[in-house]
């Protein structure tokens, strides 16, 4: 039965189809749904790994034990997950592995804008790419027919467009091919000697690819008006489409690396005018360029941010719909911290103490917003005790006394313990905050190793953070609780203090997590208020200033009484009315 399915529910659907037996991801947007969706299925084992590069490893081996695999991650992610990918592509596979990567044009939730074709033509694997639902559970389970056919990797590329949106599928029934495993030492031990024996392989396969591409279903021409004919794929299609309806000619691309010659000539001769529509970087241009085309594209379009409807068509010469607009102008609303946030209170006294920090990525990367505005630093998962490291070695003793960096539980599992050893092992004075909410909370709540439950939430390995940091060297390890401003700051001054390396545990569940208990909301004894604003200071979205007072919305408000620490006329009272 036909049904609307978002783009990663039928990539989900499409691995499960398709016999997928293993699936390990780390979470990431907009790939996250993908995993999820397929935990549902009792049939296939699921898991959040540590990090993308685990992922794709317990992918690997088990592919290698002759059972279908797949991970996903979104476009950063594959960054971390290249090292084993590289050379995945010189071992083939024995049962089928898909590995999905989820890129983020516009940065909706991304610290960079990346073209994952990059890796895949670098990587020298097929890559697929759909441009709605229904595509996305056809090209699943293709990926897996061409991932054995030609003993492969493959990637499966998805945007947050297709990857959140809802189309049309018919889902099919499952069949579940398993291969036995063979001892093959020059295939999957990639010692030199056997790498260079690998790499004609490698360049083989290449070729019959590019073969394929030329007549593969996924690539295909639509042909309108031969006045104009565009080269497009993924949601860029969508666009098209919309536009121009079959008024132009179209060469739908549906598999992204390797790009097809003669199709493209084909195609090309057929038209006046050839112009390619692709978000972000100019790799099928380029490649048209290097067939010799005369074509179109990155002159005309933009090489940043997301295509709309009316992005195209302006580029393209349509006139396009008038932009709506409405009569007033609405106020700005930056993210925030949630109220009840346990970060908060970290943050402000940071700030407070006039401390340099260092970043890590999540949602505590809002640290960095006004009010708080105590961040100063965010590259990539990990990377903020590494930089504390090196910080702190060139800034010696006079950075060592203000200087610290947070990282969230599960980005501290994810690539912080590496940094942590380091610091250790070199020995910087550096005094490392782990924002422990005992969730992945910027993902949308999933496990992790420190949380004691799996992707199914049933009761999983726990890893002991106070004992993991005592374990790697660290005499100086203290649990605090963020609610408590005084303590908070108390500890920091301590360890900033101290002639050695150190760990604060900031611990506090995410306040939105179902389990966390809400406390009475907290009310403003305007008699009392002075109108001072030092409760602003923390940035609560349940806290606003009306006629020159402090004002709670009840509705936001979870009681963590944060804010009472810092009135001080204890304006703030409690409403006695707990969550039941």
């Amino acid at each position: 039965m036909k049904q609307l399915m978002l783009g990663n529910k039928a990539v989900a659907r499409g691995l499960y189809e398709a016999g997928c037996c293993f699936a390990s991801s780390y979470p990431g947007t907009p790939s996250t749904e993908v995993t999820e969706e397929l935990a549902k299925y009792d049939e296939v084992y699921c898991e959040w790994a540590p990090n993308e590069k685990v992922a794709m490893e317990g992918a690997f081996g088990a592919s290698l034990a002759g059972y279908r695999s797949f991970c996903a991650m979104k476009h950063v992610g594959l960054n971390v997950a290249a090292d084993p990918l590289y050379t995945m592509s010189y071992t083939g596979v024995n049962a089928g592995l898909v590995v999905v990567v989820a890129d983020d044009a516009g940065m909706h939730s991304s610290q960079n804008e990346q073209d994952s074709r990059h890796h895949a033509i670098a990587a020298k694997l097929p890559m697929l790419e759909p441009s709605d639902s229904a595509e996305a559970l056809e090209f699943t389970k293709l990926a897996y027919e061409i991932s054995e056919k030609f003993d492969t990797p493959v990637l499966l590329k998805m945007c947050t467009r297709v990857a959140h949106s809802q189309s049309v599928v018919e889902p099919g029934e499952r069949s579940v091919p398993v291969r036995s495993y063979e001892k093959n030492i020059a295939k999957y031990v990639m010692m030199p000697g056997n790498a260079k024996k690998r790499h004609p392989i490698v360049e083989e396969r290449t070729r019959l690819l590019k073969e394929y591409a030329e007549s593969a279903p996924v690539n295909r021409v639509e042909m309108g008006g031969t006045q104009l004919g565009i080269i497009t794929s993924s949601t860029s299609y969508q666009y098209v489409t919309e536009v121009f309806g079959d008024s132009v000619s179209i060469l739908k691309i549906g598999m992204a690396n390797p790009l097809p010659d003669q199709l493209i000539l084909d195609f090309a001769s057929k038209v006046d005018r050839l112009v390619v529509v692709e978000e972000l970087d100019p790799i099928m241009e380029n490649h048209c360029r290097a067939l010799g085309l005369d074509v179109q594209g990155k002159d005309i379009l933009p090489i940043i941010g997301e295509f709309s409807q009316n992005l195209v068509a302006k580029a393209l010469g349509k006139e396009a719909p008038k932009d709506l607009s409405l009569s007033e102008t609405l106020p700005m609303r930056p993210p925030v911290m949630c109220p009840g946030c346990p970060h908060r209170g970290l943050f402000y006294t940071l700030k407070k103490l006039g401390c340099t920090v260092l970043g890590d990525i999540g949602c505590y990367t809002l640290g960095a917003v006004a009010p708080l505005a105590s961040m100063e630093m965010t590259l990539c998962m990990g990377a903020s005790i590494s930089a504390l490291h090196g910080f702190n070695k060139m800034g010696g003793e006079e950075s060592e006394k203000h200087t610290v960096c947070v990282i969230g539980d599960s980005t501290f599992m994810h690539s912080g313990m590496t940094g942590l050893a380091n610091v250790a092992y070199n020995q910087s004075n550096s005094t490392v905050i782990i924002l422990d909410n005992s969730i992945t909370g910027m993902t949308g709540h999933q496990q992790n190793p420190t949380t004691g439950y799996n992707i199914k939430g049933d009761p999983a390995g726990k890893i002991n953070l106070e004992a993991l940091c005592r374990a790697m060297g660290y005499n100086r390890v203290t649990v605090v609780d963020p609610y408590d401003l005084k303590a908070c700051e108390s500890v920091i001054k301590e360890e900033l203090a101290a002639a050695e390396p150190s760990v604060i545990i900031s611990r506090r569940p995410c306040a939105l997590l179902k389990y966390v208990k809400r406390k009475a909301a907290l009310r403003v004894n305007t008699d009392k208020c002075v109108g001072c604003k030092s409760c602003m200071k923390i940035g609560c979205p349940a806290i606003s200033m009306k006629n020159g007072k402090a004002r709670v919305d009840a509705t936001l408000c979870v009681g963590c009484g944060v804010c009472t620490q810092m009135c001080r006329v204890g304006a703030f009272e409690s409403t006695g009315k707990e969550e039941a």
